[in-house]
C-alpha cells in the first residue's frame, strides 16, 4: 500500500515534469520563432524540435469512422463528468422553437401560431436528441441535390400530395428530387431561364437570394449552377418535413413565415425574394408583408411573384376561385408595389417580376408611404412588423459583382456605418480568418473534401471564416448573436454571404441533425453569465449530424468547462494551441460528434 509520503513525492514528481515540459515548450517555441525571425542558423533543427515537442494535453480524433478513438488522457477532475442521457424516441424530431402541439394554443391570426414559441425553461429538454435507426451520411453534393436517404427524415406524406407536381418521389431506399415545383412544371432549370431573361443571374450582380414558403427549396438547390445562394423559408406545418428535406439535400433553409413578428435579416440584405405559389395574403394588412420584403431587398434587387393571382384571368377557373376575389388581390399587389415605387419588369404566364429602386426620390407619386420610426432597422428580433416603409441603408450603395465582392470593401465599413470597425480592421480580419482556416484544415484534413457541406457560425463577426472557406462545395449560415457588441450582419450580407440573427440562449429555428459542421469563435465568452454552457452545447448536439464537427476557439478556462461537459455528450474531443504557438492563452477545441442512433444506451463502437 502507498504511504502518504509516497504520494506526496509522486506528485512533487509529476508537477516537476510538468514544469520542465512547459519550459522546455516555451524554450523551443521561442527558439523557433526567433529562428524564423531571420537572425541566427540551425532554422531546420529548431523548427523540428518544436514540430516534434506535444506541448498540449491531446487525445486523438478521428473525423472519418464510427469508432471512439479518444485516448482518455485526462486529469482526475475531469473523470467527474456529468453523463447527458438520451432523450425518448418520440423526440427524433423535436424542434423546441417550433413544436407542433406548442403552436396550437397560440392565435391563428396572420400566422402567429407557426412562429416561434420557445418553451420555458422549466420544459427544457436536457438530453441528447437520437438519431432515427438506420440514419446514415447524407451524399455529397451535388448528388444530395436529387437525392436523400429515406432513413433520415422518413416521412412519405409530401409524395402523395404532391405527386403530380413532381416535388419528391419515394424509389425504395431513398427520395429522389426531380426539380419540379407547382409553378415550374417544366422543372427547375427551364423556369430559372425564363427568369434569367428578365433578371442578371449569370454576372455576379445577383448572389443571395430569399425564397418564401420555398417547400423542398428546388429553387434554390438549382440556383446554387449560378452561384447564387438562396435562404428558403418554409413554416412547420401540414407539409411535413419541408425544411427538413430541404437541409437533407445541402440547400440553406430555417423554420419560418411571415407573420407578426420580423424577419430575422438585416435591410437591404438580398439582391432577389421569390414567392412560387408560397400562399402568403401579399396585399392583406396594408401591403406590410410587401413593406418587410422592401425592407430585406436592397435598392435595385428584384421580387419574384408567381402563381395566384397573377393571370388570372386565365386560371380563375384552374385555382378554383372566384374572379372577383383573384382581381381585388392582385389589385391590392399591384397598389402596394406602386406605393413603394417598386418598377414591374416583366409579366408572362403566371410570374410577375418587379425591380425595387435604387432611389426612391426619383419616384413621384401622389400618395407617400408611411416611414418606419424606428432608428436601427435592424432591430428586428421578436420586432413586431408594422405597415410602413423602412429607408434603405445610408451605405447600400452599387454593390461589386460576386465573387469579388467577397473580399471588396463593403460599403458599410468605408462609409463608417459601423462604430468601431475600420477599414484596417477589415483587412485584418479577413487576413486573420485565413491564418485560422489553413490552420483548420491541417487539424481537420477533410473541411473542404466535401464531406461537409451544411456548415454553421455560430458567431460570425465580419464574416471571415465563411469568406476563407468559400467554395461550391459548401455553404456557411452565419449567426449574427443578438447580444453582439458590434451588428455586423449587413456587411455579411454585402460579401455575398447569407446569416441570421439569432440568441443562442434559445434553440435554433431548424430540425435536428442539419448541420456538418459548427465553428464557434468566443461564443461561449461571449454567453457568460447569460445563459449555460450546457444548453447552448445541447443545443449544438441536436443540430448535428452524427459524426459531424465541431471547432470552438475560446480562452482556455472557458474550453475546459466546455470540453468537461461535453465528456458527458458522446463526444471525441481534441485540444490545440493557438496557430501563433502555446502561450496564447486562446485554444482551439475540436470535437466530433459520435455515431448513435435511437434505441442506442451507449455509443457505437461498429
Amino acid at each position: 500500500m502507498a504511504t502518504k509520503g509516497n504520494s506526496g513525492d509522486n506528485r512533487n514528481k509529476s508537477s516537476m515534469s510538468v514544469f520542465i515540459i512547459v519550459v522546455l515548450c516555451a524554450f523551443f517555441y521561442l527558439l523557433g520563432a526567433w529562428q524564423r525571425s531571420g537572425f541566427g542558423k540551425g532554422d531546420s533543427i529548431a523548427l523540428e524540435i518544436t514540430r516534434q515537442t506535444d506541448c498540449s494535453v491531446l487525445s486523438n480524433l478521428n473525423y472519418e469512422t464510427h469508432h471512439d478513438d479518444d485516448a482518455q488522457q485526462s486529469d482526475a477532475s475531469e473523470m467527474e463528468v456529468k453523463e447527458i442521457m438520451p432523450c425518448e424516441d418520440k423526440y427524433i424530431d423535436y424542434t423546441p422553437c417550433h413544436d407542433q402541439a406548442r403552436a396550437m394554443t397560440f392565435p391563428r391570426e396572420n400566422m402567429n401560431y407557426r412562429e416561434r414559441h420557445c418553451p420555458p425553461e422549466e420544459e427544457r429538454l436536457h438530453c441528447l436528441i437520437p438519431a432515427p435507426k438506420g440514419y446514415s451520411t447524407p451524399f455529397p453534393w451535388p448528388k444530395s441535390r436529387d437525392y436523400v436517404p429515406y432513413a433520415n427524415a422518413p416521412y412519405k406524406s409530401l409524395t402523395v400530395e404532391k405527386a403530380v407536381q413532381n416535388w419528391i418521389q419515394y424509389e425504395g431506399n431513398v427520395f429522389r428530387f426531380p426539380g419540379g415545383g407547382t409553378q415550374f412544371p417544366h422543372g427547375a432549370d427551364a423556369y430559372i431561364d425564363e427568369l434569367a431573361s428578365v433578371i442578371p443571374l449569370d454576372n455576379g450582380m445577383v448572389r443571395t437570394a430569399l425564397d418564401t414558403g420555398c417547400g423542398v427549396a428546388s429553387w434554390g438547390a438549382y440556383l446554387f449552377k449560378r452561384n447564387v445562394i438562396a435562404m428558403s423559408i418554409a413554416p412547420r406545418d401540414s407539409h411535413e418535413a419541408q425544411v427538413q428535406f430541404a437541409l437533407e439535400r445541402g440547400v440553406p433553409a430555417i423554420v419560418g413565415v411571415l407573420g407578426t413578428i420580423k424577419l430575422p435579416f438585416p435591410s437591404g440584405s438580398f439582391d432577389m425574394a421569390h414567392c412560387s405559389r408560397c400562399l402568403i395574403q401579399w396585399g392583406s394588412n396594408d401591403g406590410m408583408y410587401m413593406m418587410e420584403v422592401d425592407r430585406v431587398l436592397r435598392p435595385g434587387g428584384y421580387w419574384i411573384l408567381s402563381g395566384p393571382p397573377i393571370n388570372w384571368k386565365n386560371n380563375y377557373q384552374a385555382w378554383q376561385r372566384p374572379e372577383e376575389e383573384l382581381e381585388e388581390e392582385q389589385r391590392k399587389i399591384e397598389d402596394v408595389a406602386r406605393l413603394l415605387c417598386w418598377e414591374k419588369k416583366h409579366e408572362r404566364g403566371e410570374i410577375a417580376i418587379w425591380m425595387k429602386r435604387l432611389n426612391s426620390d426619383e419616384c413621384q407619386q401622389a400618395t407617400q408611404p408611411k416611414t418606419c420610426e424606428s432608428s436601427n432597422p435592424d432591430d428586428v428580433w421578436y420586432k413586431k412588423m408594422e405597415p410602413c416603409v423602412t429607408p434603405s441603408p445610408a451605405a447600400s450603395g452599387s454593390w461589386k459583382p460576386f465573387p469579388e465582392r467577397l473580399n471588396a470593401m463593403p460599403a458599410r465599413i468605408s462609409s463608417g456605418s459601423i462604430t468601431g470597425v475600420s477599414t484596417e480592421e477589415y483587412e485584418r480580419d479577413t487576413r486573420l480568418w485565413r491564418k485560422h482556416a489553413n490552420a483548420y484544415k491541417r487539424i481537420n484534413k477533410i473541411i473542404d473534401s466535401g464531406r461537409y457541406r451544411n456548415i454553421m457560425d455560430m458567431n460570425a463577426g465580419l464574416g471571415g471564416f465563411a469568406a476563407a472557406l468559400e467554395s461550391r462545395k459548401l455553404w456557411v449560415m452565419n449567426v449574427m448573436p443578438t447580444i453582439a457588441e458590434k451588428d455586423t450582419l449587413g456587411v455579411i450580407f454585402e460579401r455575398g454571404l447569407i446569416g441570421i440573427y439569432h440568441d443562442w440562449c434559445e434553440a435554433f429555428s431548424t430540425y435536428p441533425r442539419t448541420y456538418d459542421l459548427i465553428h464557434a469563435n468566443g461564443l461561449f465568452s461571449l454567453y457568460m453569465n447569460k445563459c449555460s454552457e450546457e444548453d447552448i452545447l445541447l443545443e449544438m448536439d441536436r443540430i448535428l449530424r452524427p459524426e459531424g464537427a465541431v471547432i470552438i476557439r475560446d480562452q482556455y478556462d472557458v474550453l475546459m468547462k466546455v470540453k468537461r461537459i461535453v465528456k458527458g455528450m458522446r463526444w471525441n474531443t481534441k485540444m490545440v494551441d493557438h496557430e501563433d504557438g502555446p502561450l496564447v492563452p486562446e485554444k482551439v477545441l475540436f470535437a466530433v460528434k459520435q455515431y448513435w442512433v435511437a434505441g442506442d444506451n451507449s455509443p457505437s463502437s461498429e
